[in-house]
């Protein structure tokens, strides 16, 4: 099964395209272990896919890194992991972060930066059963410097689409807070979608886009910090009937 396959099964399953960002802020690896797993058991039966954020993980050193290659044992099988990892190199070394990334780490999809061109994306696609996702428009007010500035006729960001065509594991990375300046711009491709909840992404500029590619919306803080008193359970819940009616 590949990549999209897998996601398609899992938000069919889900009625819900929430991803839930797993961007753990704990002083030790054991400590970001064990509310790993309670997160994971609560949410999990609402999550179409889960997005380890690999910086949370390598500022706990060499156990966070042990952690996160724990991680997709944690994760129930059926429920894609994207690593958020926003790679970008040359020749061999964007082979080695590929290898690690799929082989080593176990990841269904990776986040990468396009910036030096087609063929960095190389190494990855290689990988035919995997997925990715290329950094487009992101959700920072920084997206402007470059991401949505004219090449000519063209936006930054169009050069980057491109980029995929002729690789059905490829997608973009959109975020909410601009997709409503963009997404009429963008091809009918899986979608991974930051900057809803803290980032004061709003839903509604979804609404009406007729996309039959998969989106996913991820949600970090949202989760796993906003509202003490509600379990991961209910906020995860809330969160995947948002993005369900959007």
């Amino acid at each position: 099964m590949t990549y999209t396959e897998k996601l398609h099964a899992r938000i069919r399953q889900t009625r819900s395209g929430l991803c839930v960002g797993l961007d753990v802020r704990a002083s030790s690896a054991d400590e970001a272990r064990d509310f790993l797993r309670e997160v994971i058991a609560q949410t999990a039966p609402f999550a179409a896919a889960f997005k380890p954020n690999a910086a949370y993980f390598e500022a706990l050193g060499w156990q966070g890194m042990r952690l996160l290659e724990e991680l997709r044992g944690m994760i129930p099988a059926e429920i894609p992991v994207i690593l958020d990892v926003k790679r970008g190199d040359i020749g061999e070394t964007q082979r080695y972060y590929a290898k690690a990334c799929y082989d080593v780490i176990g990841a269904d999809a990776v986040t990468l930066n396009p910036f030096m061109g087609r063929d960095t994306l190389e190494p990855f696609l290689e990988y035919s059963d995997k997925g990715i996702y290329l950094l487009a428009v992101t959700s920072n007010a920084g997206a402007q410097d470059i991401e949505m500035q004219k090449v000519g006729e063209r936006h930054v960001f169009e050069l980057v689409c491109d980029m995929i065509k002729g690789a059905p594991q490829a997608g973009l990375v959109v975020g909410l807070t601009n997709a409503g300046e963009v997404l009429q711009h963008i091809p009918d491709v899986p979608l991974l979608i930051p900057g809803l909840g803290a980032q004061g992404g709003d839903l509604s500029a979804l609404r009406g886009t007729k996309r039959s590619a998969p989106v996913l919306v991820n949600v970090s803080r949202g989760i796993l910090y906003a509202e003490p008193e509600k379990t991961f359970a209910e906020k995860a819940e809330s969160w995947a009937r948002l993005i369900a009616g959007a």
